[in-house]
């Protein structure tokens, strides 16, 4: 009771922030009682109003259970279109047909299955309370890129987890918050678009310590030392600094979900659709589907990581364009279309809290966990990104942290953001290098090593 209700104290403060609206004390009360959070609300942008009048005919009580949430799950989605690529993927692959096409209708049949997952771990979290949903939340946020990069560490195709991971972040903060401003800016181009800094604040700061992780590996290399020494104290320094990216995110986890839940809670007061908003099905079928969804990710992005190279070279695309620029739109694209609906509404709290807070997961904790996972299986994956990839990072950090530092917004921010996304694209599109950086470095080093004994 004590965690779902407030006490005299914040009821007044509510009153004052809300200037007195009752309505708006109201919506934050569901807010915190269902848990939801901005990924949730990103999900139930694109959902559909399901019709009962059919299914309620069905006299099988069992059977227009399965119907009703078959209607839900499947059906109740305006990316439905897309899940019949899945099993034309799983039979492209089953009958032998051209690996690119094996590829690609992977890649359009994990878009449903994504969006399927926020939308389920929402249904999941009406039962289980706002902390057990928010850590449910934190986990399958981002399942798609973290089940990709399982299977390519897996098939020890390292460069392929660290360019995807990239990917994610880059393109949650260039694409996703520079097109949700741009196109924000321009629907509201008369009225001033304003946010709440601090949960933007929060978010820069732990993607600048996540950025401070991939940099000290990287200057490893200019340390003047032997290549050996460079990569076992990178390696070693790797390993350390995911353990402690790991507590910190789980310590940001404490701050979201405990201590300064307020200033992560998704609010949307111009719908009054959520003030009865409530599960459309149960839990146990919810969790059901939940598993099934998952296992198909599996399933699919086994495929994309198998056929990767193989439609590199079809296409004529690098794999580092196809990891860093196609594999995030992809596994994200659901979630980036729910924040530029947001954006569209003057709702910038909800975009940031799903570009950001996207962005800080993957760098905090997907990326430092296939670290962990990598030392477990005996891999040795490190967090040295490489130079134009940190750098990359660094670019996007710094400027989405100067778009945002004063709370408003307009349409130029985001174009900006926009551009500095397609250079960056360019850049890896036009890249032609071996998958694995090592022996570029070892290249490198090796070099400098023999001229210093010339010398």
């Amino acid at each position: 009771m004590g965690s779902q209700n407030y006490d005299h104290h914040e009821y007044e403060a509510c009153v004052l922030e809300n200037g007195g609206n009752i309505k708006g004390i109201l919506t934050k009360e569901i807010s915190m009682k269902h848990g939801r959070t901005a990924h949730n609300m990103s999900s139930s942008s694109l959902r559909m109003k399901s019709d009962i009048i059919l299914v309620s005919k069905v006299h099988y009580g069992i059977i227009r259970n399965l119907l009703d949430n078959f209607q839900e799950v499947i059906l109740g989605t305006k990316l439905s279109i897309l899940f019949p690529a899945i099993p034309f993927a799983i039979l492209a692959q089953c009958y032998g047909f051209a690996r690119p096409w094996v590829f690609a209708l992977s890649l359009l049949g994990l878009i449903p299955l994504a969006e399927r997952v926020s939308f389920l771990t929402e249904q999941i979290t009406y039962y289980t309370g706002p902390t057990v949903g928010g850590l449910l939340n934190a986990t399958c946020g981002n399942a798609t890129e973290l089940i990709i990069a399982i299977f390519a560490l897996r098939n020890n195709k390292i460069a392929v987890v660290k360019y995807s991971l990239l990917g994610s972040i880059l393109s949650n903060l260039l694409l996703v918050l520079g097109t949700s401003l741009l196109c924000g800016g321009i629907a509201n181009i008369r009225a001033e678009q304003k946010y709440d800094r601090r949960q933007s604040d929060m978010n820069l700061f732990m993607l600048l310590m996540a950025f401070l992780c991939h940099l000290l590996p990287m200057l490893f290399q200019y340390g003047g030392a032997s290549m050996a020494f460079d990569a076992d104290s990178s390696l070693q320094f790797s390993r350390a600094a995911s353990i402690v990216m790991v507590i910190a995110y789980f310590a940001y986890l404490i701050f979201q979900l405990w201590t300064h839940r307020q200033l992560f809670e998704a609010q949307d007061e111009d719908d009054e659709e959520n003030d009865s908003e409530e599960a459309v099905i149960g839990f146990g079928s919810g969790f059901a589907w939940l598993v099934i969804m998952t296992v198909f990710i599996a399933i699919l992005s086994e495929y994309v990581v198998d056929t990767i190279e193989d439609a590199s070279d079809s296409w004529g695309l690098s794999v580092s364009f196809l990891s860093i620029i196609m594999l995030p739109i992809v596994g994200n694209a659901a979630e980036h279309a729910g924040a530029i609906i947001f954006a569209f509404k003057n709702k910038l709290d909800i975009t940031l809290g799903v570009a950001l807070g996207s962005a800080t997961q993957i760098g905090m904790f997907v990326v430092p966990l296939c670290v962990i996972v990598s030392w477990i299986l005996g891999i040795k994956m490190d967090l040295n990104f490489h130079l134009l990839e940190t750098g990359s990072l660094a670019m996007a950090i710094i400027t989405t942290g100067f778009t945002l530092q004063d709370g408003t917004s307009h349409y130029l921010k985001g174009l900006i953001l926009l551009l500095l996304y397609i250079v960056i694209g360019a850049c890896f599109f036009v890249q032609r290098t071996p998958s694995d950086h090592a022996d570029i470095a070892n290249i490198m080093l090796h070099s400098a090593t023999d001229a210093n004994f010339r010398a």
